[in-house]
């Protein structure tokens, strides 16, 4: 018994290691040298804005400078102190070329390994696994209590099996993400290859700009709108009257709209859920992402859900996620919509899936967040945008042949990105279980 700790003496019973255990201390140093107002000034060193918690190191920012910066250099691992339980732990990649130094405040801790005891990789994997979330769980004494002190973080112990079997395990990690990296590719070729069919199925063909140009220029007897971002935004867009059917609002094909319903989660079980706006996903409607509420049966019956409704995000503090949306498949009277989300309800002039589909594609996308307006760090549209959205119609019958091939594709992204979750819950099981020795490494 390490401490007068439940959780921590609890944490140690779930792993056990076939390798011995050392000290964080006895496999690294704490880097010390301190980037120079000119080093960030000239980005000779890039501040880190953040690491997340898949151990990616995001850097570049020109914040604040005044707390002392610390530097971390290729090779180098960097401890979040706050949220290295989440798995906040960077590795510095030296394989990746012209990387920059990089510069961390006293929330953050540099380690520089010593090479003939540990690989790196192998200890950031390690740190990131289950067993390197539990110790960091236990030396900070729980998910709210703050910082683990320099100390502490030197005192944690890892499995040390020797260095031919760190590489081992680190080479089995890299040939997996290769296999993963190549399924993602796949995924957004065939993303790509269905939308750009979806809208060449209208006479229309994918925007050519990725992203707004920073600099442009405009005829005055152009300009739709005294915003900056909507004419930048227009640039990038197509000319949706442009299709070989022509372009209606998307009013001719609305019974209505309506904005959704405000009220506070409740910690008991009820009759009712409400929706949270994660279950919007690119997928489909996720009915699991939701939480339960205690409201009248004349609120229930008024925004429950129904079959053929699509919802759209109205109110978001993310540019990415406005007007992102999801088709019901069922009628489900226990289950309502917030609102910052608003139900869309159509007759019998198009498919709702038709709709949701070009909603969703580039073309929809950029309409969406061009018009978006922003207040106090929310982006917003209203039912006036949806109605206003206009949309190729082409006949029923057509309507459904152009779905039936975008639900092929989307059938095939679906089995390529399962197979990757797959093969990435695999993998990490694989490695957590040869860090502890509890698998052995098959060695080529």
């Amino acid at each position: 018994m390490e401490k007068w700790d439940i959780q921590a003496t609890r944490l140690k019973a779930l792993f056990r290691s076939e390798y011995p255990l050392a000290r964080l201390a006895d496999l690294f140093s704490i880097r010390r040298e301190r980037a120079t107002e000119e080093q960030l000034a000239t980005g000779a060193v890039l501040m880190v804005d953040r690491v997340s918690f898949e151990g990616e190191i995001f850097a570049g920012s020109k914040a604040d400078t005044k707390m002392t910066q610390y530097i971390g250099r290729q090779g180098d691992i960097i401890v979040s102190k706050i949220r290295a339980r989440q798995g906040s732990v960077g590795y510095l990649d030296p394989t990746v070329s012209g990387q920059k130094p990089v510069s961390v405040t006293i929330h953050y801790r540099v380690l520089t390994p010593k090479h003939d005891r540990i690989d790196a990789r192998f200890a950031w994997l390690a740190l990131r696994s289950d067993f390197g979330k539990a110790k960091f769980l236990a030396a900070t004494g729980g998910a709210m209590k703050g910082e683990i002190s320099e100390h502490a973080l030197l005192e944690m112990q890892i499995p040390l099996p020797p260095l031919s079997v760190q590489r081992a395990i680190v080479g089995r990690w890299r040939k997996a993400q290769e296999t993963i990296a190549a399924a993602n590719e796949r995924i957004a070729r065939i993303e790509h290859q269905t939308q750009a069919r979806f809208l060449a199925d209208l006479g229309l063909t994918l925007p050519e700009r990725a992203t707004p140009p920073k600099a442009f220029a405009l005829k005055w007897q152009d300009l739709e709108r005294w915003s900056v971002m909507f004419n930048q935004m227009a640039a990038t867009g197509v000319d949706v009257s442009a299709s070989k059917y022509g372009a209606v609002p998307l009013s001719e094909c609305l019974q209505g709209t309506m904005n959704g319903y405000c009220i506070r989660p409740v910690g008991t079980k009820t009759k009712h859920k409400m929706l949270k706006l994660s279950a919007l996903r690119p997928e489909g409607l996720d009915l699991t992402e939701s939480k339960y509420v205690k409201v009248p049966e004349k609120i229930a019956k008024r925004f429950h859900i129904s079959k053929g409704d699509l919802l759209i995000c109205r109110s978001v503090g993310s540019f990415d996620h406005i007007a992102k949306c999801a088709l019901v498949e069922e009628d489900r009277p226990d289950i309502l919509f917030p609102d910052i989300i608003i139900r869309a309800r159509f007759n019998d002039m198009i498919l709702p899936e038709y709709a949701g589909a070009l909603i969703q594609s580039p073309i929809g996308r950029l309409w969406f967040q061009k018009n978006a307006r922003t207040a106090v760090g929310m982006w917003k549209i209203g039912g006036g945008d949806i109605a206003g959205f206009p949309i190729p119609l082409p006949p029923l019958s057509v309507q459904r042949a152009i779905m039936e091939r975008v639900e092929a594709g989307r059938a095939e992204i679906a089995r390529e990105r399962e197979a990757a979750d797959r093969l990435r819950r695999e993998t990490q099981a694989d490695v957590e279980a040869m860090i502890l020795g509890a698998k052995p490494v098959a060695r080529k």
